[in-house]
């Protein structure tokens, strides 16, 4: 179980497609990856152990030992011999990011296409199919004040003017700056 406020079953926190091509371990994984780099999990917080977490969700002990492993050998957590289990600071490793992730949920998909028959031809059509759908949505949502210049290049982002403090000096955001 995890304690945030409220306590969440790890069976609910780790929900695993058996019917999924995706091994479970790869499931369990992604799953980490996915709560530790989205915040859910902070740095130094304590996972579960390896014997509870398997015995939660259902799955072979080996299966989640070769999973901290892992995760353990790309960094995203620290092991501490008699102690546990405990997530590392991720926010500066090289590519933990949106793109990253996408990168690996488009493979997925990828993948998952072509369990079903799809051909490379057939996913390309029907992914523009539905991005078109979605870009025509979002213009009509964004309305008349919309830069489809800006919207050539991808997604923009506005970052808020620096605030000043009561010198009139701009704050910097702790950085050194």
């Amino acid at each position: 179980m995890v304690e945030l406020g409220r306590t969440i079953p790890a069976g609910d926190l780790f929900a695993l497609d058996d019917a999924s091509s995706i091994p479970v371990w790869l499931q369990l994984k992604n799953r980490f990856i996915y709560l530790i780099t989205s915040g859910f999990y902070l740095p130094g917080d304590q996972l579960p152990t390896v014997r509870g977490l398997a015995a939660e969700v259902e799955v072979n002990y080996n299966t989640v030992s070769k999973v901290y492993q892992s995760l353990e050998e790309d960094g995203y957590i620290v092991s501490k011999r008699r102690q546990g289990a405990f997530v590392a600071d991720v926010s500066n490793k090289p590519g933990v990011s949106a793109e990253v992730t996408a990168e690996i949920v488009t493979a997925e998909y990828l993948q998952r296409c072509q369990e079903l028959g799809m051909s490379l031809e057939d996913i390309d059509a029907q992914f523009t199919a539905v991005l078109v759908a979605a870009k025509a949505k979002r213009d009509k949502s964004e309305g008349a004040g919309y830069d489809t210049q800006e919207s050539r290049r991808g997604r923009l982002v506005k970052f808020p003017e620096p605030a000043a403090d009561s010198s009139g000096a701009e704050r910097s955001a702790g950085n050194g700056a």
